[in-house]
């Protein structure tokens, strides 16, 4: 009692009450969230561009006789989860005993909350039970062919990777700690980040003002020497005394920029090549416009063959070395098939595949587009004649939807994260666009109908081709890891060619295992009997070397010739018959 005789009370603040700065503040973040939003409504008004969402229309995939039995056996799935979910509705009730484990290495789910808070506890079991349960009824599936059942399944596994609750705001608890930590700011910059995404129509991985081509990306000197309406040809300048009298030609895949093989001093294969004592020659290709809408498989090779002979000539020599990277290698491969038919094999001295296929039997997840149903939405998409390489690039980041999609969204989206600068993911988001013509004759003719191994099945520039005519020395590298030339179909490559072969198996996949520069010291690669019978039989007998496989490949160039010239005159870009065009790396690379 106080001397008034009233009770004193000492009001506390309500924890759970937001105080008036706070409260102003969210009012300030809803706001600048509602001014984003309405300033992108307004910019996307005339825009009648196409969204890229069609692509991956589960229905799309599996449009056969067998999607009601799907959808019957789903719909069973559905009420088996419903129930289960049901079973957890009270806080703290234990998990259900056949709720499969934890996966020890999903990177999802690495946030100590996942497995000390029950709240989160019970949602990341039961997406898992789920998710588990929709691919155990898509593989117990009665009826389908065992295509039909592999595009189920991949649709099944999509599905399951989107429906993750780490993608989902309010059931991520990374999200709610970093939202409340930074009053909604993460919330605000993550918005910020999709809205300008869905402006460019393209996924972000890194800031796309972060590089800059031929400042601090693809900045090896040298200089255009060549250009067609299809291809620039960038001659890189020399670092020795003395350079091996045969040149090299690189032929990058046209899916993608070339400067792959050029992303910074550190990680250039051309700039080691060069430094190792090479002429290194690369084909820059032009990204496809309306002009393009009539470019067909034809066009690609008469542009090796144009740029094999400008080499040859240029430089005075009877042979050079050539390299074909995944799809740039499947033509290279017709392009020797034509010449040797043509009785020009001796225009090259050796072929070295990167990650490349002729035979597509065992070609991967690739091959779930190549049905009816996505050629017709291919053909609606590229009716400009060439196709948007957005629209590839989307088709290529679903085959690992769950590292190059969701989890780019939860970062970039969810947490706001400052984008990394990432040499690597800014080429990959480089798109270029692809001849909708050449497009789909390659997915029917090679992916779908598989006809490049047949002999004589396919013609190129009016000569039919049959692979075992190539005699060529050939070294042929695959990726253990690779998911867009699995190495049982790079393997191929060794039943089709006649001519003597190597076999090198790199650690990682489609990019890292071809580029993997000596001084980082990552991976490693396998050699072996290159006669083995099967790619059992190689990996059996391989013998495992750590580190970069890029000096096993100057020792074998060194093998197939030796000879080394003076480094003068044409050996310097633009100082023979060809004169330089401009500085590399060129225009056509930076066409959008």
């Amino acid at each position: 009692m106080s001397d008034t005789g009233k009770n004193d009370t000492i009001e506390t603040p309500n924890p759970f009450m937001p105080s008036p700065e706070d409260m102003q503040h969210w009012a300030s973040v809803i706001g600048r969230a509602q001014q984003m939003m309405l300033e992108y409504a307004l910019g996307q008004v005339n825009d009648g561009n196409a969204g890229a969402a069609a692509l991956f229309d589960p229905a799309r995939w599996i449009d056969n006789p067998a999607t009601k039995l799907w959808t019957e056996q789903s719909s069973k799935m559905w009420d088996q989860g419903v129930a289960f979910w049901t079973s957890l509705a009270s806080i703290g009730q234990p998990i259900a005993p056949d709720a499969p484990a934890p996966e020890s290495k999903d990177r999802r789910f690495a946030d100590p909350d996942w497995t000390a808070n029950p709240v989160f506890a019970m949602i990341r079991q039961t997406y898992g039970l789920l998710a588990e349960q929709m691919l155990a009824t898509t593989r117990q599936l009665d009826g389908p062919d065992p295509a039909a059942r592999a595009k189920m399944e991949f649709a099944a596994k999509a599905m399951a990777d989107a429906m993750a609750p780490t993608n989902l705001a309010l059931t991520n608890p990374e999200v709610i700690r970093r939202a409340v930590e930074t009053r909604g700011e993460s919330l605000l910059k993550g918005l910020k980040h999709m809205l300008s995404d869905l402006s460019r129509g393209q996924l972000s991985h890194v800031d796309p003002d972060a590089f800059e081509v031929g400042v601090n990306i693809a900045t090896t000197p040298g200089k255009v020497i060549h250009e067609t309406d299809l291809y620039q040809l960038i001659h890189y300048a020399p670092t020795t005394k003395e350079v091996f009298t045969v040149p090299l030609i690189i032929f990058p895949p046209w899916i993608n920029r070339f400067y792959i093989l050029d992303l910074n001093p550190a990680k250039s294969f051309v700039a080691w090549a060069v430094e190792q004592g090479l002429s290194v020659f690369m084909v820059s290709w032009k990204s496809a416009d309306a002009s393009m809408t009539e470019i067909v498989w034809d066009d690609y090779i008469a542009a090796q063959v144009d740029a094999i002979d400008t080499v040859r000539e240029l430089l005075a020599v009877p042979a050079v070395h050539t390299i074909g990277y995944c799809v740039a290698g499947t033509t290279l491969a017709a392009t020797l098939a034509m010449l040797a038919a043509r009785g020009e094999a001796d225009k090259v001295r050796s072929v070295t595949f990167f990650t490349a296929q002729v035979d597509f039997e065992h070609a991967g997840d690739l091959k779930l587009f190549v049905d009816d149903s996505y050629l017709a939405l291919l053909q609606q998409l590229s009716a400009p004649g060439f196709l948007d390489g957005r629209y590839m690039a989307a088709t290529f980041n679903s085959l690992r939807g769950r590292d190059l999609i969701w989890n780019y969204v939860v970062s970039n989206y969810l947490l706001g994260n400052d984008y990394p600068p990432f040499d690597l993911l800014y080429w990959n988001g480089d798109v270029t666009n692809l001849p909708a013509k050449w497009h789909r004759q390659y997915l029917v003719d090679l992916y779908r109908d598989n006809r490049m191994v047949i002999p004589n099945s396919l013609s190129v520039m009016g000569t039919p081709i049959d692979l075992r005519k190539i005699e060529t020395p050939a070294y042929i590298q695959a990726g253990r890891e690779d998911h867009i030339a699995p190495l049982a179909s790079v393997w191929r490559l060794m039943d089709h060619l006649s001519g003597p072969t190597t076999f090198l198996l790199a650690g990682s996949g489609h990019i890292a295992g071809v580029v993997n520069p000596p001084a980082a010291g990552k991976y490693q690669y396998w050699t072996g009997d290159s006669d083995a019978a099967t790619l059992d039989d190689f990996v059996a007998g391989a013998r495992e070397t750590k580190g970069s496989w890029w000096p096993h490949w100057i020792d074998w160039i060194s093998a197939q010739d030796s000879a080394k010239t003076a480094t003068k005159g044409a050996r310097f870009p633009g100082k023979g018959a060809k004169k330089a065009i401009e500085d590399a790396p060129g225009r056509y690379v930076k066409q959008r």
